[in-house]
């Protein structure tokens, strides 16, 4: 059933049916999906290799956020140096690519330009069948590498085609969203409290 399914009078109570769809849509996530992902990312920060992100909208927000999070909070502590990218981030390349080619081509093209054999891509998005986002985990594939794909609702093409899926199993955006924006974060402290030394966790804020 979709959410919500009949109109809330109450915000509280929207809120602690919105929480509800939250904390059923984060427990769908599969956790072998997550390991595998968190692997991909820590043997690519191991290798020195590039990783890139994207997504559109609210989804280029979290692919924004999530360089912040590698490449600071990931690398304080830790022996790590993240070279994360967000395909998001450069508004005058990608308008000229959209404008001057076409905005399915806005992250394929960066891509070919930045990526090579053995980097990562992450690409983030609701529905999984944006076109720049299925352009880009073909290209990333095309160039021998490895792709995590956050998707929701039904997954869509991107879902099929990546190296991972971290699928979230629900239909509104906010929430998927959100789930979304969880992960991230979760892989990165993850990631970042694994390579520290044991007794700098606790002493440590995340």
């Amino acid at each position: 059933m979709s959410f919500p399914s009949q109109p809330f009078a109450d915000p509280a109570g929207y809120f602690t049916a919105y929480a509800a769809q939250l904390a059923h849509a984060a427990a769908s996530v599969a956790p072998e999906a997550i390991a595998a992902a968190a692997r991909l990312m820590t043997e690519a920060m191991k290798r020195d290799a590039h990783i890139y992100v994207c997504g559109n909208g609210g989804s280029a927000a979290i692919a924004n956020h999530l360089v912040c999070d590698c490449v600071k909070s990931v690398q304080t502590d830790t022996v790590l140096r993240p070279r994360v990218h967000s395909l998001s981030s450069n508004v005058p390349f990608l308008t000229a690519i959209a404008n001057d080619l076409a905005y399915a081509d806005a992250f394929s093209y960066q891509l070919k330009s930045y990526g090579r054999k053995g980097d990562l891509l992450l690409t983030i998005s609701s529905s999984g069948d944006s076109e720049n986002i299925v352009r880009a985990v073909q290209t990333a594939h095309e160039l021998s590498m490895d792709s995590i794909a956050f998707t929701g609702f039904a997954g869509g093409r991107s879902r099929e085609l990546a190296s991972v899926s971290l699928h979230v199993n629900a239909d509104n955006y906010g929430v998927i969203e959100d789930v979304h924006q969880s992960l991230m974060h979760a892989l990165a402290q993850y990631i970042r409290q694994a390579h520290m030394p044991a007794e700098l966790v606790a002493a440590r804020k995340f």
